[in-house]
């Protein structure tokens, strides 16, 4: 998907279990961000800079809605340790991830496998794709996506 695609939709289960459209937040900015694992320390960091501006985002009608292959226990576990306030969906089988493009290959440590590529999509109330940020660095991510929609 690019910047002016309309973004596909999709159904996902978050942390508690219930199943969360796309479709639902239509009429609010939707900061979609996919991240590779729970609890791990660039993940852990990311959410928690999303969680402290929730609030901000929430005044310019926007929500957030964070997403890995973790399951939705997982997903509970995250969110209780570190106190998370944002919604995380999960995608077990990457399906959600291949439709977004950002299941790719990737190189750590010198091997190749395919994972989550750390990206975020800033999608309009009308469910255009507005900005794509990839490999997306942690540190000052969150406010650099809310200075996107301010």
């Amino acid at each position: 998907m690019n910047e002016g695609d309309n973004a596909e939709d999709f159904c996902l289960k978050d942390a508690d279990g219930k199943n969360v459209c796309l479709k639902d937040y239509r009429g609010r900015w939707v900061v979609l961000y996919f991240y590779p694992k729970d609890l791990t320390p660039g993940c852990t960091l990311e959410a928690l800079d999303f969680s402290t501006l929730k609030k901000d985002f929430e005044k310019k009608n926007a929500v957030i809605l964070g997403v890995s292959k973790d399951s939705c226990e997982s997903h509970q576990k995250f969110i209780d340790k570190k106190k998370l306030t944002i919604r995380l969906l999960s995608d077990p089988d990457s399906m959600i991830q291949k439709k977004f493009g950002v299941w790719r290959l990737k190189k750590f440590m010198g091997k190749e496998f395919t994972g989550t590529i750390r990206t975020t999509f800033l999608i309009n109330p009308t469910g255009k794709i507005k900005k794509i940020w990839e490999k997306v660095k942690v540190r000052g991510h969150a406010s650099e996506v809310f200075a996107a929609i301010a």
